[in-house]
């Protein structure tokens, strides 16, 4: 196996911020952490076991595609739009693999279900200015996690270019 210049960056760039979130761990509010557990990384997040946010416990999502197809799906409580989606093989782009480097994940919200999402950060506002279809109640499909409140909701995937 070769590994090139810039997959040896982002190894060693995984690897520094798992060792940077481990030595951010006060153990007395973490009792659990011991060491037997595992610490998971991904470019997004540091997540000590998968278990935090993956309780899999399910819930029922509707993907709209813009042909206006419905794609009912189980979704764990816990993961983000963008990998259920790529996890039940929803065409929703992604390109840049949830680095909040692209809007190529764009979904469509419901008001209602919108208003109970967590804010935009800056980063994600960016991205969204760059969207086709952007409407008031866009978010990137890679910074929201399903929760348990989702049960039953459909989200709308725009006419990027699909």
């Amino acid at each position: 196996m070769v590994i090139n210049r810039r997959q040896l960056s982002t190894i060693f760039e995984r690897f520094h911020t798992a060792l940077l979130a481990l030595s951010c761990v006060d153990r007395k509010s973490f009792p659990s952490l011991s060491a037997q557990s595992t610490i998971l990384f991904n470019n997004r997040n540091v997540i000590h076991s998968a278990r935090q946010f993956s309780s899999k416990e399910t819930v029922t999502i509707t993907y709209v595609d813009p042909s206006g197809d419905e794609h009912p799906v189980e979704a764990e409580v816990g993961q983000h739009l963008l990998d259920v989606a790529h996890a039940k093989n929803i065409e929703l782009e992604g390109a840049c693999g949830g680095e909040l480097a692209c809007s190529t994940c764009h979904l469509i919200f419901d008001k209602d279900v919108y208003d109970t999402l967590p804010p935009k950060s800056d980063e994600e506002e960016d991205m969204l200015d760059l969207a086709f279809e952007l409407t008031e109640t866009s978010r990137l499909g890679c910074q929201i996690r399903v929760t348990k409140e989702f049960d039953g909701i459909k989200v709308r995937i725009p006419n990027d270019g699909y």
